[in-house]
């Protein structure tokens, strides 16, 4: 299990695939200077609810990944992630899709 630490306090902890899809959104949504918010769901071990940062370039992040290797990223699901940070919800860790089939 990967985890993202925000602003040096706050944990999100999420399968190495996902955080991997998330740390490329994230990272050049900020790269860009644009803003935004990100939620996920609280484990009930910790009270449940959820969470929602705001996601800016003066936010400290850190993504940790248990895996050595880095993930083969789904394009899709990139782009899908990428559609939910212009929404009024943000970006959440949406499921990923079927890859999408580059062979002509």
């Amino acid at each position: 299990m990967g985890r993202l630490v925000y602003d040096g306090a706050v944990r999100f902890v999420i399968d190495d695939r996902t955080l991997a899809h998330l740390q490329v959104v994230i990272g050049d949504k900020l790269r860009r200077r644009e803003p935004f918010t990100f939620t996920w769901a609280n484990p009930l071990d910790d009270g449940g609810g959820r969470t929602s940062v705001w996601m800016s370039p003066a936010s400290s992040l850190a993504f940790t990944f248990d895996r050595h290797r880095p993930q083969r990223l789904n394009r899709a699901w990139l782009d899908a992630l990428s559609a939910a940070t212009h929404s009024p919800a943000g970006l959440s860790a949406i499921p990923e899709p079927e890859p999408e089939d580059d062979r002509p």
